[in-house]
């Protein structure tokens, strides 16, 4: 039976990096049934809003979604649409596998870092109101039960992938009731998992480490806010936010998603590195257990990367997106 996934191409840059993604599955056999769902700011001044029904009715059909980049307007418009998504499907993990990748420049080599972050409250959720003129109210929401629930998910995935620290990362010494309720959760679920080191550490301390020394981190668990920062902050460590990939996970459904802008200055001009969302890609693939196919996809994109002949623009060369997809599409084909 074909895979059938809601595939969402975005704005901007979305649908030439989705359409490069695609290209390169199905010239590795993976048998995917796409239902295309359009969302974002071309959606919101058509029907009123970015996020139609229809687009949530097909994750939940489906289980499993693709989805581009998707612009938030700053300071008015709309509200995010990742984050709505997220909060109405329940998507409370965010993962963020971070790894060095052959051939991209950055400014450490070798690192592995995998950044959990909680989904669906903290700051982030964009809960704040105006109380009167000049005054506006944004409201910090830790609960214990999303709290218990990611750190399982991190010590979960610690465990399977055998890693071998989880470090919760938070601001408890001056959030001491919001914060410290989320360390006391993840402390009872740390008790559990006496295999895996566990440590903590405060988050602008943790955002000096990493740039200073990042190998001294393993699994990175966050709190909503802070994990959104640092998790681009380890981007940045490999190459941007255009090399690494992102998953948002529940219980029975998962999106897929590249987490890079729309960059609209270069949209349909085949300049765009699919980079990030093949890789977000990968992380679907083995979530649905295809796993020999991520490996065989992975192998054929680090032999492109590790190569200097077809590179994207953000990577020095002047390979088009097309190009790039073509040559990942051939390293496949010469991988069977």
């Amino acid at each position: 039976m074909p895979h059938r996934i809601t595939l969402i191409p975005g704005d901007g840059i979305g649908p030439e990096v989705t359409g490069a993604v695609v290209q390169i599955l199905e010239r590795a056999g993976v048998d995917i049934e796409w239902e295309r769902e359009e969302a974002g700011a071309a959606v919101a001044e058509r029907e009123g809003k970015p996020l139609p029904d229809r687009v949530l009715d097909s994750i939940r059909r489906n289980r499993v979604a693709l989805k581009g980049p998707i612009g938030t307007p700053v300071g008015s418009g709309f509200t995010s649409v990742n984050v709505e998504v997220r909060r109405a499907l329940d998507l409370y993990a965010n993962l963020r596998p971070v790894r060095s990748l052959p051939g991209v420049e950055a400014r450490f080599d070798g690192v592995d870092v995998v950044v959990v972050r909680e989904n669906t409250e903290d700051l982030y959720s964009g809960l704040e109101h105006q109380v009167v003129p000049g005054v506006v109210e944004s409201l910090k929401i830790i609960t214990a039960r999303a709290s218990e629930r990611i750190a399982r998910f991190a010590f979960g995935y610690a465990t399977r992938h055998r890693r071998r620290k989880v470090t919760a990362v938070h601001k408890a010494n001056i959030m001491k009731l919001g914060d410290g309720l989320f360390l006391d959760s993840v402390r009872a679920v740390a008790g559990e998992h006496p295999a895996i080191e566990y440590d903590e550490r405060i988050v602008d301390a943790a955002c000096m480490h990493l740039v200073i020394d990042p190998g001294r981190f393993d699994v990175l668990l966050l709190p909503n806010l802070y994990g959104d920062i640092v998790s681009d902050l380890c981007a940045g460590l490999v190459g941007g936010l255009g090399v690494v990939p992102s998953a948002n996970l529940g219980d029975d459904m998962a999106v897929f998603e590249a987490v890079h802008g729309t960059a609209p200055d270069i949209a349909g001009r085949q300049l765009a590195n699919p980079t990030a969302l093949l890789l977000s890609a990968l992380l679907m693939l083995r979530y649905l257990d295809e796993d020999e196919q991520a490996a065989r996809i992975l192998t054929a994109l680090e032999r492109v990367l590790a190569g200097a002949e077809t590179r994207t623009p953000d990577l020095g060369g002047r390979a088009t997106t097309q190009e790039f997809a073509d040559a990942v599409s051939r390293q496949v084909d010469a991988g069977r």
